[in-house]
C-alpha cells in the first residue's frame, strides 16, 4: 500500500512554487491511510516487527530506497539481512521526516555518493524531479554499475489530471531499471503491455501491526458504509456515491452512511464554492459527515473499527493502501473498477471511471458487501497467519532480488 499513502514537479533549487506544491502533494502522498500506506517507519509498532540491523550490517546490501521512510518499504525489508539507508533529508525542509525532493534522484547527490549504495530502488517522488535530471541520474548509476530498481506503485498518478509526464518518466525509468517490481499481476500485465518489460509481482504485506490483523468485529444493528474523500485530490469523485447511496440507501434504514473529508478538503480547488451547502444537505439526510485532521495511526485504527463498508471514489488509479487495511482489519472494501484495486485483494467492485458511473453495479456491490458482513469471523487467526506468511516471503524475496543485482554488478 499505498501507501498507502505527491506531485512535485520542477527542480528544488529554481522553482519554489513548485516544491511548495512538491510538499503539499508529498504530505497528501504521506498521509492516505494515512499515509498512502500507514503506520509510519518510526513507530514502534512497526520496528517490533522489522528489528533494527544486526551489528555487521556495514557488510550488507545497501539500499537507497525513494523513500525509505515509508510504510511499504519498511514492510517489505528485511532490516536484519539488508541496510535500508535513511532519508537524506532535502534542503530547505520544513516538515519532520521530509524526504521530498528526494536527494537520491538528484544526480549531483547521487555521483558524490555513489560509493555509499549497492542498489537504487525507485517508489515515489519521482515527479519532482525534471526528466532530464532523472535520466542522468540512471546514466550515474550505469557508469558505476550500480543497478536500478522501480516498483511501479502508479501507472496512474492519483494526485494528477495529466497523466502525459508521469508516464513519459515512468516509462524511462522503466526501460532503465535492472528489474521492475509491481503489486499485482493486472499491473504487471499493464506494465507489459504498455512498454514490453515484464514485471517482478511482490503483493503488499499487511498494515496493521501483525497481532492486530483479523481483529473481532463490532456487530451492529446497522452497518455503517463509509466514504473517505480525503483532501479531494484529483482522482476522488466522492459526490456521485454519496448521492446514490442517499437515494437508495436512506441512512438509518437499512445502513448508516458516513463521509469524511480532511480539514484541507475545503481549500482544494476541487472543492467548489457549493462544498458547504452540500455537506449541510447529507447532513439533512442523515450522513454522518466528519471533518478533521488526517488521521493518526491510532485514529486510523478507531475508524477501521466504527465502519462496515469502505466505498473508494476513485475515478482512475492503480493500487491503494485502503484495500490493504481493510483486509487487516475486516472492514469490506467496494472499489471501482478502474485500475487493480480489485486485485489486490477480494473485493466487491462497481463501473466507476472517467466519464462513467455504473449506479446500479454501486448499490449491488454495496448490497453484496452487506449480506458478507454476518459472514465475518469474531476472530480471524487465518488471516493473520496468512498475512504473516505473506511479508515472510516478500521479504525473502526482495532480499533474493537484491543479492542477485549485487552479484551480478560486482561479476560485470
Amino acid at each position: 500500500m499505498t501507501i498507502a499513502d505527491h506531485q512535485p514537479q520542477g527542480s528544488f533549487v529554481v522553482r519554489r512554487r513548485l516544491v511548495a506544491r512538491a510538499e503539499e502533494v508529498h504530505s497528501a502522498r504521506l498521509r492516505v491511510v494515512p499515509a498512502w500506506y500507514t503506520f509510519h517507519s518510526n513507530s514502534s509498532r512497526q520496528r517490533r516487527e522489522n528489528p533494527p540491523c544486526r551489528k555487521d550490517c556495514v557488510n550488507l546490501i545497501r539500499v537507497a530506497s525513494v523513500p525509505a521512510a515509508h510504510p511499504y518499504i519498511t514492510a517489505t525489508v528485511d532490516t536484519t539481512l539488508l541496510t535500508l539507508l535513511p532519508d537524506p533529508v532535502p534542503p530547505g525542509a520544513s516538515q519532520p521526516a521530509q524526504w521530498w525532493p528526494p536527494r537520491w534522484l538528484d544526480p549531483r547527490y547521487v555521483r558524490a555518493r555513489i560509493t555509499e549504495i549497492d542498489v537504487l530502488h525507485v517508489h515515489f517522488g519521482f515527479e519532482s524531479i525534471e526528466y532530464d535530471d532523472l535520466v542522468a541520474v540512471t546514466d550515474v548509476l550505469a557508469a558505476h554499475g550500480v543497478p536500478l530498481v522501480v516498483t511501479v506503485h502508479d501507472l496512474a498518478n492519483p494526485h494528477l489530471d495529466d497523466q502525459a509526464g508521469h508516464l513519459e518518466k515512468l516509462g524511462m525509468l522503466v526501460h532503465r531499471a535492472h528489474v521492475v517490481v509491481t503489486l499485482t499481476d493486472g499491473a504487471a500485465r499493464q506494465i507489459r503491455d504498455r512498454w514490453g518489460v515484464s514485471a517482478t509481482v511482490l503483493p503488499h504485506p499487511h498494515l496493521l501491526p501483525i497481532d492486530e490483523v483479523g481483529p473481532p468485529r463490532t456487530q451492529r444493528t446497522l452497518p455503517v458504509v463509509a466514504v473517505h474523500a480525503k483532501s479531494l485530490r484529483a482522482n476522488i469523485d466522492p459526490w456521485p456515491v454519496i448521492d446514490a447511496l442517499v437515494a437508495n440507501h436512506p441512512p438509518g434504514q437499512h445502513v448508516s452512511l458516513r463521509l469524511d473529508l480532511d480539514d484541507n478538503a475545503p481549500r482544494s480547488p476541487r472543492a467548489g464554492a457549493q462544498l458547504p451547502g452540500r455537506l449541510a444537505a447529507y447532513r439533512d439526510r442523515g450522513v454522518d459527515v466528519r471533518i478533521h485532521p488526517p488521521f493518526t495511526d491510532d485514529q486510523l485504527v478507531s475508524y477501521l473499527r466504527d465502519i462496515d463498508i469502505l466505498v473508494l471514489p476513485y475515478r482512475f488509479g492503480t493500487h491503494s493502501g485502503w484495500v490493504e487495511i481493510c483486509h487487516d482489519s475486516g472492514v469490506i472494501p467496494v472499489v471501482p473498477d478502474c485500475g487493480q484495486f480489485h486485485h489486490q485483494q477480494p473485493c466487491h467492485t462497481f463501473g466507476f471511471g472517467v466519464g462513467r458511473f455504473d449506479e446500479a453495479s454501486l448499490l449491488a456491490a454495496v448490497d453484496g458487501a452487506t449480506r458478507q458482513i454476518d459472514a465475518r469471523p469474531d476472530d480471524d487467526l487465518a488471516r493473520r497467519r496468512a498475512r504473516a506468511r505473506q511479508r515472510d516471503l516478500v521479504r525473502r524475496d526482495t532480499t533474493e532480488l537484491y543479492r542477485r543485482l549485487r552479484e551480478t554488478a560486482r561479476t560485470a
